[in-house]
């Protein structure tokens, strides 16, 4: 028995002319789960709230993200592989192109992810012999011009505020205490300490004279943004008994089931963009369903796409995915619970994620069928399911798979 969960990211739409990529699509596969399944409309966190998809995740997962989420900082470094403990306060960091004269907090940004580097390998190594700090420090890459920064020790806090200004053209940000606190104080203090040394370091490297030879773009700055302390997080085994594993690509994703104990993997290929190996991860989630209780494929690139604006990528994109996930249809649904949902809305129309419900369907032997025929966002409201939570979820497929627990007598 086992649950396969497909988390297609930022795959609902708010409609453009009536119409939204996921109706507009030709999705043979995605519409036959939705006449072999339940269907309903779901709220990852709850009505009104625009989920991230660390947050939705976690109550994708069963966990309450207002009780264990306490910033992308710590969920980051755990999906770039830093082992991020209790107490550790964490950042996601981007490698960014500063201009100027005087100090890292005198300089103007003018590209914060450094013309898309691609590998800052050569720079995470420079900055962890070269920095010196009063507390112990780990820096990581993610992918591309994406890192993350761990402090740990003794007197820190995660109430200071972000370096990165969010825009081009804006100097550096000084990190400030955002509580009158000594630990936030001297968190602040030590971020600052780190901006300076690490522009420092990294403007005197080597690769980025080789850039600036090339016409390309330094990577003489970190920005950082989100800090976060690791809160203790039960493991997703101890809390249901059941084992986790995370199929994803994303330093996001791999974070979450990281953090809550899940076996992550990336299949070859996986990049996380809409040039990501389905074929390979697809593949993968079937062979592990027979090793694990539950299995979570996470789908990137309908997020990014709905990021952009591009109504006509994600359309194509998701009938690119509708022909790739054609060996789900042939699981065997006595003993396996297939769901299909988002983890978010990442409308065309908002580029960014919005609190619109989303399309679930739910695929076993035993569910009530419904009379939904097509998966999307226009029909899916109409189904057995009705409008359910994010956290509510795992429950109702373990229930249909008969491993829930009773509650009561």
């Amino acid at each position: 028995m086992a649950v396969l969960l497909v988390v297609v990211d930022g795959l609902s739409d708010r409609p453009v002319d009536g119409k939204t990529p996921l109706s507009e699509a030709r999705k043979s596969n995605l519409d036959f789960l939705a006449e072999r399944g339940i269907n309903g409309i779901m709220d990852t966190i709850a009505p009104g709230i625009r989920p991230g998809s660390d947050t939705s995740h976690l109550a994708l997962l069963g966990y309450d993200p207002y009780r264990y989420y306490s910033g992308r900082g710590p969920i980051e470094a755990a999906g770039v592989g830093i082992e991020v403990k209790p107490g550790d306060v964490a950042f996601r960091a981007n490698f960014a192109t500063v201009e100027g004269e005087g100090s890292v907090f005198d300089k103007t940004v003018v590209d914060r992810r450094a013309g898309r580097i691609e590998d800052t390998s050569a720079l995470i190594e420079a900055i962890r012999e070269k920095v010196k700090l009063p507390v112990e420090f780990l820096v990581e890459r993610g992918t591309g011009h994406r890192a993350a920064v761990v402090f740990r020790g003794e007197g820190l806090s995660d109430k200071v505020s972000d370096t990165d200004p969010k825009v081009v053209g804006k100097k550096v940000k000084r990190c400030i205490p955002l509580e009158e606190d000594e630990k936030a104080k001297r968190m602040a203090e030590i971020v600052n300490e780190f901006m300076q040394q690490v522009h420092e370091v990294l403007e005197k490297h080597p690769l980025n004279k080789e850039r600036a030879e090339k016409g390309l773009l330094k990577a003489n700055a970190l920005l950082l943004r989100g800090a976060g302390e690791m809160p203790h997080v039960p493991k997703f085994e101890e809390k249901t008994g059941l084992k986790l594993c995370v199929i994803a690509a994303t330093a996001l994703i791999k974070g979450v089931g990281k953090i809550v104990g899940a076996d992550v993997i990336t299949p070859e290929g996986a990049t996380g963009n809409k040039n990501t190996n389905l074929d390979s991860k697809v593949e993968t989630a079937v062979k592990v369903l027979d090793s694990y209780d539950v299995v979570l494929l996470h789908i990137k690139a309908t997020d990014e796409l709905g990021h952009d604006g591009d109504f006509e990528g994600k359309k194509a994109f998701i009938e690119k995915l509708d022909a790739k996930i054609a060996p789900l249809l042939e699981l065997d649904f006595s003993k396996h619970c297939l769901i299909l949902t988002a983890d978010h809305s990442t409308p065309v129309k908002v580029k960014d994620h919005t609190a619109d419900p989303v399309p679930v369907v739910i695929v076993h032997e035993d569910v009530r069928r419904d009379e939904v025929r097509t998966f999307s966002e226009f029909e899916a409201y109409k189904g057995g399911l009705c409008r359910i939570r994010g956290m509510d979820l795992l429950n109702i497929a373990l229930d249909l798979l008969n491993i829930a627990k009773k509650f009561g007598a």
